[in-house]
């Protein structure tokens, strides 16, 4: 029992020094990374409070610190003279089972652009004969595109570990919509430097989808340098969209250009999934002649 304790004490120190030092900078680092968010952590320092008295006062001091920096670092709160207005885009990991119309009641409304990864395209034929006015794209890689105006598929490519980018125009914005592989023996720098060759970094466009890698990760540097992340910039809550509503990881993400506006956003809980739908609003620069 007393060497079970060490070795707990042992994966608690190492996960500590890997989340606030090499983070997923190299493989082996990056498993631990991702396999102890600092919720994990959290939870691990509450058993130890629990299991172990000599460490009982450094855990709950641990506790007290590790809580403070998840809080500050994940939660926003942006909402203040925030306004439900430009234009809508929506996206969700759907799970494979969800469909638009799915996505539909969950936003409790059509927006204009919706972006479904792992879409179910069972249904789409039925879906586009209920909204004839509207434009849909269904992907071979599951891949749903909506839009309530003109839409047109540039390009789509995938890796050969199964990661997607799928380039789209509508209302003079361009989309990447993005889907990488969850499988975690996968190198999250090799599966985001196939994001980056396939996208082109310019004024009016929008990089979102479901990334599999949480925005910590030292590989979004060149995401945060030439975009802004909506829920950071205007979002309310904490920024982990994953897993059934338990804010372990922020997986999906929305980037938008400098020059776009991000009025609000949104996460919104479901059940009918494991990760969490995103919605924001974005409208144009408006430059004084």
């Amino acid at each position: 029992m007393k060497q079970l304790k060490i070795v707990f004490q042992i994966i608690i120190i190492v996960a500590l020094l890997i989340h606030f030092s090499v983070k997923d900078y190299v493989y082996a680092s990056a498993i631990i990374f991702y396999a102890f968010p600092l919720p994990i952590l959290i939870l691990l320092i509450v058993f130890s409070i629990l299991i172990n008295k000599n460490w009982r006062k450094i855990s709950i001091l641990l506790f007290i610190v590790l809580s403070a920096i998840w809080y500050f670092k994940s939660f926003v709160s942006h909402h203040e003279n925030a306004v439900n207005e430009g234009l809508e885009v929506v996206v969700w990991n759907a799970g494979h089972d969800q469909s638009f119309e799915d996505a539909f009641l969950e936003n409790k409304k059509i927006p204009d652009v919706l972006v479904l990864i792992e879409c179910n395209l069972k249904s789409i034929q039925e879906t586009r004969n209920t909204y004839p006015n509207y434009y849909f794209h269904e992907s071979e890689e599951e891949i749903g595109i909506f839009s309530k105006t003109p839409l047109k598929i540039i390009s789509e490519v995938t890796s050969e570990t199964n990661s997607t980018v799928l380039k789209f125009s509508t209302n003079n914005i361009i989309f990447y919509a993005v889907d990488l592989t969850a499988d975690v023996f996968n190198s999250r720098k090799e599966e985001l430097q196939f994001v980056y060759s396939n996208i082109e970094y310019h004024s009016n466009s929008v990089v979102l989808g479901d990334f599999n890698t949480p925005l910590e990760s030292i590989y979004f540097e060149d995401f945060k340098a030439n975009y802004n992340h909506a829920f950071s910039v205007k979002g309310n809550g904490f920024k982990e969209t994953w897993f059934w509503n338990l804010p372990l990881l922020s997986l999906d993400h929305i980037w938008v250009s400098h020059n776009l506006i991000i009025n609000k956003t949104n996460k919104i809980k479901t059940w009918k999934s494991d990760h969490n739908m995103l919605r924001t609003y974005i409208s144009r620069l408006i430059i004084p002649k």
